[in-house]
Parts: C-alpha cells; sequence; structure tokens
C-alpha cells in the first residue's frame, strides 16, 4: 500500500517515431469528429426544418460526442508529441468521472431515440401528442441525470480503495478496468456497482431490440418503397451504434485483463471511446437526405450574395 500522487498511461507504444503517428492519427480522427458533430449542430439549430424531436435527440447526441471524445484523445496527443504519459490522481479521477457522465448519458440518449423511432413509425398519428417539446426536455434531462447518478457512483468506488505496486496504467486514458487492476485488495463496491451497471445496460438494450423488432415489423408492410428506405435508413444505423457501443464496453469490462495487456485491449477501448463519437456525424448526415438537404440550404446560404 502507497500514498501516489500521479498515475502513467502507458499508451501504444514506446517506440518515439509510433507514438508521433499515433499522434497524427489521432488528430485527424479528432479533427473529424469535432468538425462532424459541430456541423451537426449548426444544421439542427439554425434550420427550420430539422426542428423535430429526432433532430433535437441528435443535436443533444453531438454535443456529449464532442465532450466525450474530448475527454481522452486530446491529452492522448499531447502526451505523444512531448513524451510525458504522467497524469495526476485528480485528474485521473475527472477523466473517468466525466467518461462514466458522458459515456452513460449517450447510451440512455441512444435508448431515448430508439422510442422516439417506434412512437414516429408505430404510432404516427399520435406521435405528436407523445413526443412534445416537454417531453423531449425532460427525456433528455433524465439521460443526463442517469449519467451523472452513474458516474458519482463508479468514480467514487473506483478510488474508495488504496493501490499498490507501480501505478501504470496501461491505457491511453485512465479506465476503470486498468484501475481495478492496482487496487491492493479486491474492489467489490466497484464490482457490484459494474454488475448493476451491466445488468441495466444489457435490459436497456433488450428493450432497444424489441422497440426495433416491432419498428421492422411496421416498415416491412409499408406499401411505399420509399417509405421503407427511409426508415431503415434512420434506424438501422441507429441499431449499427449502439451495438458497436455496447458490445465493446461490454467486452472490455468482462474480460479478464491479461497479465501483459495486448494490442487488442487497446483497439477494443477506441470502439467505446472514439469510434462512436467519429462514426455517429457520417451516420446521421452523410446517410440522411434530410440533413444533406439543409447542408445544401446551408451552403446556399452562405453563398448567397449579401444586399
Amino acid at each position: 500500500m502507497r500514498n501516489f500522487t500521479e498515475f502513467l498511461l502507458m499508451g501504444f507504444s514506446d517506440d518515439p517515431v509510433l507514438q508521433k503517428v499515433y499522434a497524427m492519427l489521432f488528430s485527424l480522427i479528432y479533427l473529424a469528429a469535432l468538425t462532424g458533430n459541430l456541423l451537426i449542430m449548426v444544421l439542427t439549430t439554425t434550420d427550420q426544418h430539422l426542428q423535430t424531436p429526432l433532430y433535437f435527440f441528435l443535436k443533444n447526441l453531438s454535443f456529449i460526442d464532442i465532450c466525450y471524445i474530448s475527454v481522452t484523445l486530446p491529452n492522448s496527443i499531447m502526451n505523444s508529441l512531448i513524451n510525458a504519459y504522467s497524469i495526476s490522481f485528480l485528474g485521473c479521477a475527472l477523466q473517468v468521472f466525466f467518461l462514466i457522465v458522458l459515456g452513460g448519458t449517450e447510451y440512455a440518449l441512444l435508448l431515448v431515440m430508439s422510442y422516439d423511432r417506434y412512437a414516429a413509425i408505430r404510432h404516427p398519428l399520435h406521435y405528436e401528442a407523445v413526443m412534445n417539446r416537454d417531453t423531449c426536455v425532460q427525456m433528455a434531462t433524465y439521460s443526463w441525470v442517469s449519467g451523472g447518478f452513474n458516474a458519482v457512483l463508479h468514480t467514487a468506488a473506483t478510488f474508495s480503495v488504496p493501490m499498490c505496486g507501480p501505478l501504470e496504467v496501461h491505457q491511453f486514458f485512465c479506465d476503470i478496468p486498468q484501475l481495478l487492476s492496482l487496487a491492493c485488495f479486491s474492489n467489490v463496491r466497484e464490482l457490484v456497482v459494474i454488475g448493476l451497471s451491466l445488468l441495466l445496460d444489457l435490459g436497456c438494450f433488450v428493450f432497444i431490440d424489441v422497440s426495433y423488432f416491432h419498428i421492422f415489423s411496421t416498415v416491412l408492410k409499408m406499401p411505399s418503397r420509399e417509405g421503407r428506405s427511409k426508415a431503415f435508413s434512420t434506424c438501422l444505423p441507429h441499431l449499427v451504434v449502439v451495438t458497436l457501443f455496447l458490445s465493446s464496453g461490454f467486452f472490455a469490462y468482462l474480460h479478464p485483463l491479461p497479465e501483459s495487456p495486448t494490442s487488442f485491449d487497446l483497439l477494443v477501448s477506441v470502439f467505446y471511446t472514439v469510434v462512436p463519437p467519429t462514426v455517429n456525424p457520417l451516420i446521421y448526415s452523410l446517410r440522411n437526405k434530410d440533413m444533406q438537404k439543409a447542408l445544401r440550404r446551408l451552403q446556399l446560404s452562405w453563398c448567397r450574395p449579401a444586399r
């Protein structure tokens, strides 16, 4: 047992050349994620045709994604560039807290968005009454509250036990499974919190799957081919994102940590911290005709000469 003031983030490689390559790659990914999510926020805020519940939630999702990817990537990029991998105890605790807040809120929001699609497709006549503005604001608020409550429990439980040995986190950010491996003894509190969280996440995933089962069964009965295509184009990508986000997180938290972490373990962490914020704008903007039309209107407004 020892007193500690900082952790060492071991990152992807000790090779200085590879460190610069990772820094450049992560910088490009970060820039793409920021650009795509900021564009969605601008379009859903300024375009009058996108003032619907779906795009209200999408704007919230983009804001969360910007914050979520900013918790890990900028610090990792800077570490690779200056070859300094220490992070203070407070910095590590804050990184864990904000990761759980934003990750939990994003998952709750994805659950809300699945219900929104269910209401829009299964009950179109009652959709505006069910998903009114007050309801949407309440759902978004509950998503943030649930994420915050979850983060307080995880952060408090993770750092409630002393840590032993070299405080080396074999990850490019402070990740709970890696921190648990540093504990002097089994952290029962955090294991209980993780178990309850995973059970709740699994229950939400089942709810999402059931919702999409009913959605797809309704879509397949639509007489209009264009209507079926539009419904599938908004629902299938959403389901893919949810599955990728949850499955990679489940794997990271459930599989036993090896004594010598592999590149595969690092890659899995990328799938639930970096990939969702980066691919969400591609899925919801490039494949969405309403977003494409809004983007063209925005471009025309910029190109139109001022009178």
